[in-house]
């Protein structure tokens, strides 16, 4: 019995590590609003939720984020790339944290540390666009590493 559970912790192990790729994970799926994401990061996959699809459409909604850090955060940078039918449209990036100023809670966190959040977030436009497309989010800190990557994909139909 013992020699068979190893065998099964073995194999799962190596299928993790042959895995090459995370999975696609649904944030949430209703009648005119689809959104997905998948981590870009071939090391590190993440916790991301939204309590309902529809209240994305409103310009404050309750979000849980959560991961493990990989890497410890002085300074954290974002950017987004909005891409429709494989072409970049958009291009956004902004400093996060930074010796002191910081826009975030988890500013100075080290890596180990267990980053989780949950509360509101406010996206700062009316509307959330119409059509298919992704959003690609990487974070990195100061030493220019990943600290999370994401491929958001959209489906919006709503009708504003």
């Amino acid at each position: 019995m013992k020699i068979s559970n190893l065998l099964v912790l073995i194999l799962v192990l190596l299928y993790i590590s042959a895995s090459t790729e995370w999975p696609t994970h649904t944030v949430c799926k209703e009648d005119n609003l689809e959104i997905y994401y998948k981590s870009c990061d071939p090391q590190q996959d993440f916790a991301f939720s939204i309590d309902r699809c529809s209240d994305i459409t409103t310009h404050t909604f309750n979000i849980r984020a959560a991961m493990v850090l990989r890497h410890s955060i002085k300074e954290l940078y974002v950017k987004f790339d909005l891409i429709i039918n494989g072409k970049t449209i958009l291009t956004y990036s902004e400093t996060l944290c930074e010796p002191g100023h910081s826009k975030l809670i988890f500013c100075g966190k080290k890596k180990g540390e267990h980053l989780y959040y949950e509360g509101p977030v406010t996206l700062g436009i009316k509307e959330f666009p119409q059509g298919d497309y992704t959003i690609s989010a990487k974070l990195t800190n100061e030493d220019h590493v990943t600290v999370a990557c994401a491929d958001v994909t959209v489906k919006n139909y709503l009708e504003y």
